[in-house]
């Protein structure tokens, strides 16, 4: 990797935590053998949750440890999805790992030196929830390292290995100290946060007028606004023109496409990412760019908005789903991953998906997408009162599960990094009754939906054309008031999120740092190992 994931920030603030957080037990005395208890693996270091931190592992007698969390292989220098390290008797390993972000339970298993099959826990359920009951797990085993690294690899096994020792410790997400609880201060820092996606929402959509024309643009606003597709709309180019430069400046290969799609020009800003040992597959992160066009001119004119359809600026439709975009390539932008990174702004959905399909039309010779993941109105739902929908496909069937390797990494993320087991319990029994409507409608508590989804009403449908799988995230749409009109602002969703326990501006950061998590882990998973179409 390009950089290092020990955080210098982090360090900072957990200075004076490190004792009570660390894994360190005592003095170290090596065992005289035996079979291998929790107690015979000593963590030193900082159990940081929500960022790529450092601890060493020692052993007291020879030993193997399962760390089932996202790892980076000290010889490839890539993140994979956990490892088995057997450690000999006074030895000692350093692991750079990525701990849940959303939940403050983690573990590691520990087991005989050099054992090859382990237990796992179910998909829908936390490791926290297996090791109370680990009847419905099932198993893996270690495989050969697939980047030529030094860290074993681990498979679906048909054999656990039997008994395992279970070592158990609290982590702790480092915190923004200039934020309160109102503010949404516990989702406010580590590698991705809500906060920040809050943060770019806000500004895009910031109606301040301004009069300086060059640096405020034709909109008159510090935001960006009225990006409604039209033939070279100044407020769209003047959007794409910044944007283009946040790509570039996260170090990105930014590029703006530009398409004839009927009457108008159809123009996706773009940041790419070129893998280093699959650059011909592409993994896309995608949200669209445009907002609802007013549907007459006169609503231009001060006085005169009509509050039917149309808006300026689109902080649900889709300012958030932009905005998650750019978080998660701000992120991944020093990441040494193995297929090509692509995170693009789509334009034109909100008449067509032209943006989006005239680039899934246009793929390179010799190019493939892996899979699509795609950030459209999410927001406006749980942790408020409504329900947060996690669709995947293309379905085939209506009555069965066509993909259910994306079903299953759905429900793994979920259940344990995002601690959400409960909320996707609930929303399963919802979608078996009552299907995706009124998920999209109703208000709903504690309710988090894994489905195929039969509808496409978004720039998935482009990539699903192309025979690709993909991933995406929504709140409510249908029954939001102002879904298309000009009430469709920050303040509108801050208010539409308060619940009694939260602020609007906290129940927003932790929506969109559940939405932004899901897409990166999603993207880990499958940078290692792209989930097929299996239609």
């Amino acid at each position: 990797m390009t950089r290092s994931f020990l955080n210098p920030t982090i360090m900072m603030t957990f200075l004076m935590l490190a004792a009570p957080l660390s894994g360190c037990i005592g003095v170290f005395e090596p065992d005289d053998g035996g079979t291998p208890a929790a107690d015979d693996l000593q963590i030193n270091g900082m159990l940081v949750a929500g960022d790529w931190s450092e601890v060493t592992l020692v052993a007291k007698q020879d030993l193997s440890v399962y760390i089932p969390y996202f790892v980076v292989d000290p010889s490839s220098s890539r993140a994979q999805n956990g490892t088995v390290l057997n450690i000999k008797s006074g030895s000692s390993e350093t692991v750079s790992w990525l701990l849940p972000p959303r939940n403050p339970n983690a573990m590691v298993l520990v087991g005989e030196y050099g054992r090859n099959e382990w237990p796992v826990r179910a998909a829908n359920e936390s490791w926290h929830d297996w090791m109370e009951d680990p009847s419905n797990g099932g198993a893996v085993a270690v495989t050969e390292n697939g980047d030529n690294g030094s860290w074993l690899w681990l498979t679906a096994h048909d054999s656990d290995g039997g008994a395992v020792e279970i070592k158990n410790f609290e982590t702790e997400r480092p915190q923004r100290s200039d934020l309160t609880m109102d503010d949404g201060v516990d989702a406010s820092d580590g590698w991705v946060d809500g906060r920040s996606v809050y943060e770019w929402v806000e500004f895009m959509t910031d109606e301040t007028p301004c009069s300086d024309v060059i640096t405020c643009g034709t909109d008159g606003a510090v935001g960006y606004l009225d990006r409604w597709v039209g033939n070279q709309n100044p407020s769209y180019e003047e959007a794409i023109d910044y944007f283009e430069g946040v790509f570039t400046g996260f170090g990105l290969r930014a590029e703006v496409h530009r398409y004839w799609t009927g009457t108008v020009w159809a123009a996706n800003v773009c940041g790419y990412k070129d893998g280093t040992t699959f650059p011909n597959e592409w993994l896309v992160f995608g949200g669209h760019f445009d907002i609802a066009p007013y549907a007459t001119p006169t609503s231009l004119i001060p006085g005169l908005e009509q509050t039917g359809y149309g808006t300026r600026t689109g902080a649900y439709d889709n300012s958030a789903g932009s905005a998650m975009v750019l978080t998660t390539a701000g992120a991944l932008a020093d990441f040494d991953s193995r297929r090509t990174m692509v995170f693009c702004l789509w334009s034109s959905e909100e008449i067509g998906l032209w943006g989006s399909r005239a680039f899934a039309g246009d793929i390179p010779s010799g190019v493939t997408v892996s899979n699509y993941l795609n950030l459209d109105m999410a927001g406006v739902n749980y942790p408020g009162e409504y329900a947060l929908s996690v669709y995947l496909g293309p379905d085939g069937s209506g009555d069965a599960i066509d993909q259910p390797g994306m079903f299953h990494l759905a429900e793994w993320i979920g259940a344990d990094a995002l601690n959400l087991a409960y909320q996707m319990e609930r929303g399963a029994a919802e979608w078996a009754i009552s299907g995706e409507s009124p998920l999209w409608q109703n208000e709903y508590q504690d309710m988090v939906a894994i489905y195929e989804s039969p509808t496409a009403r978004s720039d998935h449908d482009s990539f699903q054309d192309i025979g690709v799988a993909t991933l995406g995230w929504n709140g409510v749409v249908d029954g939001f008031p102002c879904y298309h009109k000009t009430c469709d602002k920050l303040e509108t969703l801050e208010e539409y999120m308060i619940t009694e326990n939260a602020t609007g501006v906290a129940n927003l950061a932790h929506s969109w740092d559940i939405v932004t998590w899901w897409a990166v882990f999603a993207f880990l998973h499958m940078d290692q190992t792209p989930v097929p179409n299996e239609l």
